[in-house]
């Protein structure tokens, strides 16, 4: 062995991209959807301080992209060298790209999600520091938000990006893709947002902010929609190989993952819950159920792409 860095052995073998990319693609699209769409609320309703949506999509951003990370060093074939795509840059290579970002990105996180819990981390023990950092912090409160605002979106979009370079698959190797996770990501960030915000930090589901995130999650899933039909039309029309990808959308426990965990758990659950319960979100019920299905629809949708677009094609 040379040391080589490849996401081809790690935690599973066979097949190129495991389940654990799958998994970190996930968990990077909750949170760069979380922390863009709180931010970008933010700013529409002009607001700096630290409100229970910023503290709940500051949290679910830090946490879930260093999970996703610990998921990509794991399935390295070689999980002790990972400092080496820290160290050595290409930049014409998407995983360099991204990890540039993610340099980046998670620093801030952790700078915005520290700001937002200022009051309640500056009262434990050693760290009384913390407040008056935080206060000198505030002065470029509007700069950070911005940047983080941007490289969460960037990331949704790296996502999409990464996978979509294993040009043999046509499923996967298509400029449609990145859009698609940027809208998958934002879905269920939203979602994420609202339930953590709603049953930890105490937003009302009537509030101005849960309101917005609500009445965004209509064209958000329009998008996802339409851009899984521009994928699915351009199989069709394509050659041999992508007739063959197309496939995925019809045959095989894939199919069954994306039509049932997909569409009716992750679009029409949502959707009908957001019916039932109306404008003002009055039934906690359909909150939490059409929440946890826009989550658990965003991770059957990155298993049906990553799977079913390695299998589905010609070699």
């Amino acid at each position: 062995m040379d040391g080589t860095l490849t996401f081809t052995i790690g935690l599973s073998e066979g097949i190129a991209w495991p389940w654990p990319i799958a998994v970190y693609l996930f968990l990077a699209g909750i949170s760069g959807g979380a922390v863009a769409v709180a931010l970008m609320i933010n700013f529409y309703r002009q607001k700096t301080e630290a409100t229970p949506t910023i503290k709940a999509a500051s949290l679910i951003g830090l946490s879930t992209i260093l999970l996703g990370m610990i998921c990509l060093v794991l399935d390295l074939t070689n999980p002790l060298f990972f400092w080496k795509i820290l160290v050595f840059y290409n930049p014409t290579s998407v995983m360099s790209i991204g990890v540039m970002l993610l340099l980046f990105y998670i620093p801030l996180v952790a700078v915005l999600m520290v700001m937002s819990f200022a009051d309640t981390l500056s009262t434990w023990p050693l760290l009384g520091w913390i407040k008056p950092l935080c206060n000198w912090l505030e002065k470029f409160r509007t700069w950070i938000n911005a940047i983080v605002m941007i490289l969460a979106l960037a990331i949704c979009a790296y996502t999409g990006f990464l996978i979509s370079a294993l040009i043999r698959f046509p499923l996967i190797n298509t400029a449609v893709l990145p859009a698609l996770f940027v809208a998958s990501g934002l879905s269920a960030g939203m979602a994420a947002t609202k339930i953590l915000a709603a049953s930890c930090f105490g937003a009302k589901e009537s509030d101005g902010d849960m309101h917005a995130m609500h009445l965004a999650e209509w064209p958000v899933m329009a998008t996802e929609a339409f851009c899984l039909l521009m994928i699915a039309i351009a199989l069709l029309s394509g050659n041999e190989s992508a007739k063959l990808a197309f496939n995925a959308f019809t045959d095989g426990v894939w199919a069954i993952v994306f039509w049932l965990g997909a569409v009716v758990v992750g679009f029409g659950i949502p959707l009908l819950a957001s019916v039932v319960s109306g404008p003002k979100l009055e039934s906690k019920f359909s909150f939490y159920v059409a929440g946890l299905c826009a989550i658990g629809g965003m991770m059957c949708l990155r298993l049906f792409i990553l799977y079913a677009g390695q299998m589905n094609t010609l070699l």
